[in-house]
């Protein structure tokens, strides 16, 4: 029988202070999207009209985090034994989910079929099919760890898995998720023991891939151009959320304009609780204060490539792996766009921006993690180097 001890404490800090300057950021940023929303027609709102709700996404965002704490709590009970035992049925559900969401499923004012309405609410499978993947993967791996460096019996059928699982997610389509769930894939691909000539080979096609998308997608071509020349006639246009991103980051200086006083938020950012809630928190934080929130995302990457260090099984650590770089990379692919180091991508920051779905998703994963920590030996650090190509210590060539 595996020995347990406490959970990583310090894990479970990072996140808790992460929630925490996500509810109050959405608090200030959030006030003009919920007169917005709580009243489309009134014409001179006033948070002291009764048919005005200033606080609506505040509201709905601390009851998504509390669903999202219960179930991170009760996930980090669960012993991460079962995942791996019902991980192919995770994985045929979320294929089936990601199917059933371009049939019958809603942008819900986006470039993305990515929601499936229900009771009033939206949910988006992708987050969850995230979790789904890492399972899969984490589990294939540790199944056939003597195939993992094999081009026909390792590279070739990661490929089809994970090509077959982004094909539905590529039709919406969710680019930036793509583009997460890719990194995640790749990232435990590498740590379960892959060449890294079968990697290269892999980079070129995604990068063939990528270019025909972005000929044939005009959001993703105008994006694109965005990001590479932000021209006078852009501005108007598909240029607009990259400016008003910088605008926002640079009018913030170091100590920023003060909680509620951002300018950016109410009339020029889309999304400024969404996707860009980075851009519009350093206009009102500064960049003292969000320097601190990227510091928050880097000690949560170390503890959880620690809790891998240290993981009791090849499924647990690989999973682990496939956790901290989903959260990590997410967090940081979003704070890239903020400050125009990538193309507008359309995902969320986690733990802080508004939206349901990313944030229990994110948090199911923390509890994943808490649970793996508990049987996890807590190695010194993830510093062992590759053997000739690198792998964790389950995973040491044969």
């Amino acid at each position: 029988m595996e020995s347990t001890h406490k959970p990583d404490y310090q894990l479970l800090l990072y996140t808790g202070i992460l929630l925490v300057i996500g509810l109050i950021m959405i608090t200030s940023i959030g006030v003009p999207k919920s007169i917005q929303i709580s009243a489309p027609g009134v014409l001179y709102p006033s948070c002291d009209d009764a048919t005005v709700d200033c606080y609506l996404l505040f509201k709905r965002h601390l009851i998504r985090m509390m669903i999202g704490i219960a179930a991170m709590f009760v996930v980090a009970k669960i012993n991460y034994k079962l995942w791996e035992k019902i991980s192919i049925w995770l994985f045929g559900l979320s294929i089936l989910l990601l199917i059933v969401v371009l049939i019958l499923g809603s942008s819900n004012n986006t470039f993305a079929t990515s929601w499936l309405n229900i009771f009033n609410t939206s949910i988006q499978p992708t987050e969850f099919a995230k979790i789904a993947l890492v399972f899969y993967l984490a589990h294939w791996f540790e199944k056939r760890r003597a195939d993992v460096g094999n081009f026909q019996y390792g590279f070739i059928p990661f490929c089809v898995i994970t090509g077959g699982f982004l094909l539905p997610i590529l039709a919406q389509p969710d680019l930036g998720s793509s583009f997460v769930i890719s990194a995640v894939a790749v990232g435990i691909y590498f740590a379960a023991g892959a060449k890294m000539r079968h990697i290269a080979v892999g980079f070129a096609a995604v990068a063939v891939i990528s270019m025909l998308i972005l000929l044939s997608t005009d959001h993703v071509r105008e994006r694109f151009k965005a990001f590479v020349s932000t021209s006078a006639e852009c501005r108007e246009d598909y240029c607009w959320q990259t400016e008003q991103a910088q605008i926002a980051v640079g009018s913030g200086g170091f100590l920023g304009k003060g909680l509620a006083q951002g300018v950016q938020k109410s009339y020029w950012l889309p999304q400024a609780s969404d996707d860009f809630i980075f851009a519009a928190s350093a206009e009102e934080l500064g960049f003292v204060r969000t320097a601190l929130l990227v510091l928050l995302y880097g000690m949560i990457a170390y503890r959880g490539f620690m809790i891998a260090e240290g993981a009791p099984s090849g499924f647990a650590q690989l999973t682990a792996i496939g956790i901290t770089v989903w959260i990590t990379f997410q967090a940081f692919i979003n704070i890239g766009v903020n400050i125009n180091l990538f193309p507008v991508t359309g995902i969320t920051l986690p733990f802080v921006s508004y939206g349901g779905s990313s944030l229990i998703a994110s948090l199911i994963g923390i509890g994943i993690l808490l649970n793996i920590s508990k049987y996890s030996s807590h190695a010194s650090g993830f510093h062992r180097r590759r053997n000739s190509g690198a792998r964790p210590a389950q995973y040491r060539r044969y």
